[in-house]
Order: structure tokens, then sequence, then C-alpha cells
């Protein structure tokens, strides 16, 4: 009941009467009462007025962060991207956690979240810091029915869908603003200049890297099964870990990794969860229905940090230098060598870095 009542007091945002309350969930005042006292421990600021009712105030602080308060955000969408929600405390990995689900037939759509992880992984079987109360950790399950050679994809579709959530909740560029805001890149950084306000943008180092000050912000790490056959997909799941909170970052990665709150100040983890889903819901739906990323290709350009820059190409085939010029439609990335000819690059294979810096 404390997620109905969270639900209906942020939907109305003005006082709620405890009989209206006990009404609409069939309780008794007392257990209304308990309830609210319950989301008081858990860090909410609810305030109680004798012939008002409960009023809740979120102005000026991040939300907080648990099962309760996902499932009351996710609760005022339509999405299915996030439906059903699979919340821990502290889990190895949401990825691995995802696949254990996925087995046992969980579907399209369900979301794993973790506030901790034990065996959080990245790109190649790399560790990933994973501290409690600090950052975002999830991972969505998927069941796409398209053909395997096109599951790389969906890494760059949650990329788009990272930069544009952390865009709407942090930089105020969402929506129809973020269309008419006109974005510069200087330096590696990408600014958005909405009327006399500048503020910095994410950005995306191919394929995947969610990039801010020239250091990276989120990792994304998707996996794929496929059928007995090897002719479908199973299932895939993409998870992300984002840096949102201040945090001393391990001294091999303190030049090369932000968090949001140093770039932004403080940010709620949960509006920027449901802000991403959002984003990917509408992104996938787009690539599921061309079955490239030929809708979102512009979109994607637009924040490319690489593009038009000059990269180094690590091949173990051999390494080359060239200026990054965009992405093709299935999404590898092209390069042009000094003498004209242009290669692509697949996602995977080879590793791509700034001659000059990250990016």
């Amino acid at each position: 009941m404390r997620t109905e009542i969270l639900s209906l007091l942020r939907e109305r945002g003005d006082y709620v009467s405890g009989q209206e309350l006990c009404e609409r969930f069939g309780v008794s005042r007392t257990a209304v009462w308990k309830a609210v006292e319950q989301l008081k421990k858990d860090g909410y600021e609810i305030e109680a007025v004798r012939n008002r009712g409960y009023l809740l105030r979120e102005e000026g602080k991040p939300s907080v962060f648990g099962r309760t308060e996902l499932e009351s955000r996710l609760r005022e969408t339509a999405l299915w991207a996030g439906k059903p929600l699979y919340y821990y405390e502290s889990l190895d990995s949401t990825n691995l956690q995802a696949k254990r689900l996925a087995e046992e037939g969980t579907p399209h759509g369900a979301l794993v979240v973790a506030d901790r992880q034990t065996a959080g992984r990245g790109r190649r079987g790399r560790s990933w810091s994973s501290p409690a109360g600090s950052n975002l950790y999830f991972t969505i399950l998927l069941r796409p029915k398209i053909s395997p050679d096109k599951a790389s994809m969906l890494t760059l579709v949650m990329a788009l869908a990272i930069a544009e959530g952390i865009s709407q909740v942090c930089a105020g560029s969402g929506g129809d603003q973020a269309e008419s805001a006109r974005a510069t890149a200087e330096g590696g950084i990408f600014q958005v200049c909405a009327g006399s306000q500048v503020v910095q943008k994410p950005g995306i180092k191919w394929p995947n890297d969610i990039v801010l000050d020239g250091r990276k912000v989120c990792g994304i790490l998707t996996e794929m099964s496929l059928s007995v056959e090897q002719d479908s997909i199973q299932y895939v799941v993409i998870g992300a870990g984002i840096n949102v909170a201040k945090q001393d970052f391990p001294e091999e990665m303190r030049n090369r990794a932000v968090s949001l709150e140093e770039i932004y100040g403080p940010v709620g983890r949960s509006r920027l969860l449901v802000a991403v889903m959002r984003a990917f819901e509408k992104n996938y739906e787009e690539f599921i229905g061309a079955e490239s990323l030929a809708p979102l290709k512009d979109r994607y350009e637009a924040l490319l940090l690489n593009r038009g820059r000059k990269v180094q190409v690590l091949d173990p085939k051999g390494e080359f230098e060239g200026t990054a010029l965009g992405i093709r439609d299935t999404g590898e990335l092209l390069v042009e060598l000094p003498e004209g000819e242009v290669r692509e690059i697949y996602a995977g294979e080879v590793s791509v870095r700034g001659i000059y810096g990250y990016v």
C-alpha cells in the first residue's frame, strides 16, 4: 500500500485527506497512518495537517531510492520498459540476475535494479566499481524479434537513451526543448544553449560510452542468448552503470571517470532511471520498426563526440589513424583514412580512442 499512497500523493501534488486514502484503498485510518510513517522513515518528507490531510514535499532535494520509490514512479507511466521491476539492495550483477530471470521465462521489458553490485562487470570482463548509495545500476531484459546479427545495434539504442535521459533530468533539455536548443561541442564538451543558460550535455564516445567533461560517466554491457538452433534470439540483456554521486574513483580511473553530481549537483536516481526508460522505449520501438538505426542516426550522431575528430583504431590486425565521419544505419563507425579510404569499424572487434585524449 505504501507504493499506492506515494503514487497518489505525488500525482495530486496537494493535500490528500486521510478519509480519501481510507476509501481509495479500503483500509483503516490507522493503516494509512502506519504507511505514511513508514514512508517518512524511508526518507520522504510528508506533511500532515488536521482537516487537510497529507502532502508530499519533494522540492529542493533528490528523491529517495528503493523499491517503493521506483515502483511509484514507474506506476505513473504507461511504459512497458521497466515492468515488471526487480529491485535488490545488493546483488552480484544486474546482468547476471537478468539472465537468470530470463531463463525462468521472465517477460520482455523486465527491469533489474540494484543499489549495490558485488560483481559488476564491464566490457571484456573488466570489473565495474559498484558501491551502495552512489550510482545507478540496472539491466533491462528484451526478447526482440530480430535476427541475431542486428542485436549489437541495441547497445547504441541504449546509449542514446541514457544520454537523452541525462539531458532531460540534469541539463533540462528534454522533449521539444531539446529539439530547439542549440548544441555545440568544444574540446569534447557538449553544451546546450537555451536562452541565456548554458549547461553541459552528455556526449557519446562510439559505440556506447557516455561522456561528460571528457570523462566517462556511464558504461553499457549488452549480452545475448540464442535459441538452441542458433538462428534466433532467445533474449538480450542490456546493463548500465551510471556514476551519479560524488565518489572517490580508483586511482587508475580518476582522470577518466566523472559523476553526474560533479557536473550538475545532486541528481535523483529514480527520476533519472524513469527518464532513461522513457527514452529507451521510444528509441527501441523506432529501431524495431525499421530494424536499423536509421530513425535514430541523426540524433545519435548529434551527440557523437568522435565525429569529425582524429581517432586511433586499435585493431588486432594493425592499428591505424583516421577521421571519424559518423555511423552507418547498422551502427558501424565510419573512419576516413588520410589517403581517402573509408573503413567501417565494428563494435566489439576493435577499440577507438581519441588522438588527443579519451575521445
